[in-house]
């Protein structure tokens, strides 16, 4: 397909980690057509992340709070927009919704296999089947069927030049180097227990001489873990819980090193090429861990010791208790070894 100045509508609207994987495939498709028109569809947390890229020419949000509304009005926006070309990356019944509304005389979605709710109904192209892989891996298979190569992997995340100075800003005010925890999750069970954070930050305090900067949100339940890791730690972390977005980007780039769940802190930290302990039980690492870079550093919590298995989708639950503080100072010392700057 020939997308020389081709109009392009990508629908993958909610998870900030996944929109993280999506930049590779909009910067990719850029190198291939700088003529092109990408709109992406999108959250507002998301959305939050990728506003003012330089290849994101346009966002359409979609509010969750409008319901059924919401995705009707993208949808129309799109129709309204006249695209070459929709690439639906999310396989879920509201991004159908958004699909089937919008005009576009290719749309092009995952295998039926794949396409969970349905969601094959609504495309009218389909990539290949494919064993499960990285996520990362597994949307560059769109960019794979339209004849674009996703090499050199580059995501633009910043921080941008106006954000620098609130950067250095921030680096003066801890005082000293610093380590970022991503505290929490949008899943209970993919979170670690508030005394080992504790007792991994006094460590870094006393054994690295470093700081430690809680990230993520202002939840009830993150603010709630917040106090319980500050009150049970001899050298209470410094809060930045609830920065936003653009903030925590700036956050994540100037630290040391980062402790991150499987959530977005982990993905935009591989992005920022800055190192990253993944504490990981839920899903498989493989698949939704680090791509391509700090896989020595990974604790898998997900496989049992010496179980081999293909890649899976499949959940584990109840298994972040496993990991230890012990595991964590292991990987810290790792670091200190092979990436402190």
């Amino acid at each position: 397909m020939d997308l020389d100045g081709a109009r392009i509508a990508i629908v993958m609207m909610s998870a900030v980690g996944d929109a993280v994987h999506v930049l590779p495939v909009v910067n990719a498709l850029k190198r291939a057509a700088p003529s092109a028109h990408v709109a992406w569809v999108l959250q507002p947390l998301p959305a939050s992340l990728v506003s003012g890229h330089p290849n994101v020419d346009e966002i359409v949000l979609v509010d969750p709070k409008d319901g059924w509304r919401g995705l009707v009005g993208a949808g129309k926006t799109l129709r309204r927009g006249r695209f070459d070309l929709l690439i639906d990356l999310q396989v879920a019944f509201k991004a159908g919704i958004v699909t089937a509304l919008a005009r576009a005389p290719v749309k092009l979605g995952f295998d039926r296999r794949r396409a969970r709710d349905l969601n094959w109904l609504f495309t009218s192209r389909r990539i290949p089947p494919h064993a499960p892989q990285h996520v990362q891996e597994q949307y560059f298979e769109f960019l794979a069927a339209l004849g674009v190569d996703p090499e050199p992997v580059e995501w633009h995340l910043g921080p941008r030049g106006d954000e620098l100075g609130r950067q250095r800003d921030f680096v003066a005010q801890i005082g000293r180097p610093y380590v970022a925890i991503n505290l929490a999750t949008s899943n209970p069970d993919r979170d670690w227990l508030p005394e080992r954070w504790a007792a991994v930050s006094d460590a870094l305090h006393e054994r690295w001489g470093l700081a430690s900067v809680l990230v993520g949100g202002r939840s009830e339940r993150e603010m709630e873990m917040e106090r319980q890791v500050r009150d049970a730690a001899r050298h209470p972390p410094v809060s930045a819980l609830g920065s936003g977005f653009r903030n925590l980007v700036s956050i994540l780039d100037a630290a040391e090193l980062v402790l991150a769940l499987d959530s977005a802190p982990l993905h935009i930290s591989v992005a920022l090429d800055r190192p990253v302990i993944s504490l990981m039980a839920n899903a498989d690492p493989r698949r939704t861990g680090p791509y391509r870079r700090f896989h020595d550093l990974v604790i898998d919590a997900y496989h049992d010791p010496g179980e081999q298995a293909p890649i899976s989708m499949r959940r584990r639950w109840g298994r972040m208790p496993r990991i230890q503080v012990a595991d964590v100072l292991e990987k810290i010392e790792l670091w200190d070894e092979r990436y402190r700057r």
